[in-house]
């Protein structure tokens, strides 16, 4: 699905944004916090798209990312409550404390890993995410150690306190950043940095001589993969009001990059899909199995195990069957939908027919043998003639 335009994005955005908070109104606080952490896994998955999907760089530090954002929200957030400071700059400062956090590293990666590839690429950056609860536990005066950090910020602002619950307000915000996200990154794949990086994703040799700079474009796509990743565990830490070593681990990094993939990793509009089936697929795996007729012993085995079972089912199923994924499926049976509905090219005037004339064929009879069909040179009339002619004059 190729990204759409400016003022398309735009106007998509904002009536996505309008339905699902007006969505909020309709469903119970607990679906309203699913929405609120999809939305943050949301933006994580579609840095991931940018990075991976449009630029060809394996990436498997995603987690690490939206940990730094978690931990810089955590730690502002903090920081400013201590210092008594109230008002939007409470709410919006950590979470651009997140961004900043994340974007960093981010930068500081690509230029490290710029010149990487394929599998040392992937390599480089698990080690991000394994270096983690190592970096939390070094530094676990700053950073809470291995339970992390809590965050005692109010979530609400104080002129809704009262009429909008606090899942409710998650929710909203979380939906305006992921929006916000989205339309950044579509405007960016389809100006001139898009081009530049799927040149460099087809062959970064022949991108570097038709004047793209690589490395430049590199360094940029994990700044702004891990901006946008850095915007969900900033997120992510304010729903769930803590940010720990755990919750950020290699799992989640695999999680995302299967999200990615199960969604159409080729697309900004899969990773909407990858983030809701990332969110809502355990749920209901669980409420399943909880409705199973066994014991407690098997109940609690397959409690969490069997849905990531499901997950990797449909992981080899999506890569076998629909490689790109379930926006491409979708998109497929669109064109399908509009190839039958729409009318085929109406009845023309067909144009006059030209007859081409038939030259008949002449049989042998009609022909003269060879050498007869021409008088000989120096007379006019044929043999015939002469010949009466002849006969006249005697």
């Amino acid at each position: 699905m190729k990204p759409l335009k400016p003022g398309t994005s735009l106007l998509v955005a904002v009536a996505a944004a309008a339905i699902l908070i007006g969505l909020t109104f309709a469903v119970d606080p607990f679906r309203s916090y699913q929405l609120a952490t999809a939305c943050a896994y949301l933006c994580a998955v579609a840095g991931l798209t940018l990075l991976t999907g449009a630029g060809g760089q394996l990436s498997l530090g995603q987690a690490a990312l939206m940990a730094a954002g978690a931990y810089s929200y955590a730690l502002s957030a903090n920081a400013l409550a201590e210092a008594e400071v109230e008002g939007p700059l409470l709410l919006l400062a950590p979470l651009g404390a997140a961004v900043l956090g994340a974007g960093v590293l981010g930068l500081i990666i690509g230029c490290a890993a710029g010149r990487l590839h394929g599998p040392y690429l992937a390599g480089f950056t698990l080690a991000l995410v394994v270096a983690i609860p190592a970096v939390t536990s070094t530094f676990s005066n700053v950073l809470g150690g291995d339970q992390g950090l809590w965050i005692t910020v109010e979530k609400r602002p104080a002129a809704l306190r009262g009429t909008v619950s606090n899942e409710q307000w998650q929710a909203w915000l979380a939906i305006i950043c992921a929006v916000a996200v989205m339309v950044v990154l579509n405007n960016l794949l389809r100006g001139r940095f898009g081009r530049q990086l799927r040149a460099v994703r087809d062959n970064d040799a022949a991108a570097s001589l038709s004047g793209v700079n690589v490395a430049r474009t590199k360094i940029i796509s994990f700044t702004v993969s891990a901006a946008a990743a850095g915007l969900g565990g900033g997120l992510l830490a304010y729903v769930t009001q803590s940010a720990s070593p755990g919750a950020y681990s290699l799992v989640l990094s695999l999680y995302l990059l299967m999200a990615a993939v199960i969604g159409g990793i080729g697309s900004l509009t899969g990773a909407v899909w990858g983030a809701l089936v990332m969110v809502f697929l355990p749920y209901a795996v669980n409420s399943f199995t909880a409705d199973l007729p066994v014991s407690a012993d098997v109940a609690s085995r397959l409690d969490g195990n069997l849905a990531i079972a499901v997950f990797g089912t449909i992981l080899v199923l999506v890569i076998l069957l629909a490689p790109r994924g379930i926006q491409g499926l979708l998109s497929a049976a669109g064109r399908r939908i509009r190839a039958r509905v729409s009318p085929g090219p109406g009845p023309s005037n067909p144009a006059p027919a030209v007859v081409v004339p038939v030259q008949q064929s002449r049989t042998p009879a009609d022909n003269p043998p060879s050498g007869t069909d021409k008088p000989p040179s120096g007379t006019d009339n044929p043999p015939s003639e002469t010949l009466s002619t002849t006969k006249g004059q005697r």
